[in-house]
């Protein structure tokens, strides 16, 4: 859709959001970023430095109307990723989870089922925390979906899922689009709240409407210093800290890694093809990697001897095994993942030399456990 010629992004100056701008400068879209530089994502609380000067900057937030309403004026297509998050964090600050991330929502789509405007289309960026665990195989049941595990369970290491019909264990298979979501946190409440508003809204309105639900995103510029990051960025932290990387459970739970810049080749797919419209996807890569298998890697690339930290500790709401079944969005737009892994870690490594990591993480750990979710 070529006729989209400006483009919104909330939270534009952020992790994904940045390398999205910078996707859409080099394709010959004009861009307008609405960021509110919080400073849990941007502690100097300034532009940072790789923000792309070809697009325009607005300070905002998108809990104002008002900051909305200069925001779209004129623009074809939204992409709206301005959001809190942090699964735990969002557990203790409820209000501003849904806050941000639900009401922010409701005034964007305020806005368009009441005003004129020039919008088009509208990408929002969803979530697989909204599935809770992923899907799984018995062999006696079949296809099934289990919820979280038990406490009971957990406290005798039992880490395992198992079936919730006949309570064998079970197979982690690839997550579909169309699995039941379970949300088991108010951050990933919000985003299943926001990827159903927005594509009612689209559907109604007829302003075709696409949501993407990204898996585990890493790369440049994703934050050193916040606690509440993707797990990569924090064992990156802890091991430049000379710290061991944390890991709960036993370390063999696993979760799907997707590099940024195939996901900003994803959102510019979905802007561009019709075929995505009114649409859900995944984004990952449908390659499960364990948790020790992440900090193992990143020891070795860093050089160091770090030892890993396998606590057998559980965190309350988390989900054992979720990676990606990405046959839809290959199929209809033709996206697939072309980073592996170990290449995309060695990309943030090099990256992350030049950059301060403060290592929050026992503060974060903290406030878990204070009330009891960890």
């Amino acid at each position: 859709m070529r006729s989209l010629r400006t483009i919104l992004v909330t939270g534009g100056a952020g992790f994904i959001g940045s390398h999205l701008v910078d996707g859409l400068v080099n394709r010959g879209y004009r861009v307008r970023v609405l960021d509110n530089l919080d400073p849990q994502i941007h502690p100097t609380k300034k532009l940072p430095s790789y923000f792309n000067k070809k697009a325009e900057f607005m300070k905002g937030d998108v809990t104002r109307k008002s900051d909305w309403k200069k925001a779209l004026f004129g623009v074809d297509a939204v992409y709206h990723f301005a959001a809190a998050v942090g699964v735990g964090q969002s557990m203790y600050e409820v209000e501003r989870y849904v806050k941000v991330n639900s009401f922010g929502t409701a005034l964007l789509l305020d806005y368009l089922a009441n005003t004129k405007h020039t919008v088009k289309k509208i990408i929002v960026a969803a979530s697989m925390s909204s599935y809770g665990e992923g899907e799984y195989e018995c062999k006696k049941c079949g296809r099934v979906r289990p919820l979280l595990r038990p406490e009971s369970q957990l406290k005798i290491r039992d880490w395992e899922v198992h079936c919730p019909n006949c309570k064998a264990y079970v197979k982690a298979i690839p997550t579909r689009e169309d699995a039941k979501q379970h949300s088991n946190s108010i951050y990933a409440i919000g985003k299943k709240n926001q990827e159903e508003m927005v594509l009612n809204i689209g559907l109604a309105y007829s302003i075709p409407a696409v949501a993407l639900r990204y898996f585990n995103v890493y790369g440049q510029r994703q934050s050193l210093s916040n606690p509440y990051n993707g797990v990569a960025a924090i064992f990156i932290s802890r091991i430049k800290n000379g710290k061991k990387p944390v890991i709960n459970e036993d370390g063999l739970q696993t979760r799907d890694f997707v590099h940024v810049s195939d996901v900003t080749r994803a959102n510019i797919s979905a802007l561009e093809n019709s075929r995505a419209n009114y649409k859900v996807y995944n984004v990952g890569t449908g390659n499960p990697i364990t948790i020790s298998e992440v900090a193992q890697t990143i020891v070795q690339l860093l050089g160091s001897n770090q030892p890993l930290d396998i606590t057998n500790k559980v965190r309350k709401l988390d989900v054992r095994h979720c990676f990606a079944d990405i046959s839809r969005i290959s199929t209809d737009i033709g996206w697939n993942p072309q980073i592996s892994f170990r290449e995309g870690l060695r990309d943030v490594i090099d990256w992350g030399k030049g950059e301060v990591a403060v290592d929050h993480m026992e503060y974060a750990l903290h406030q878990l456990e204070k009330r009891g979710l960890r």
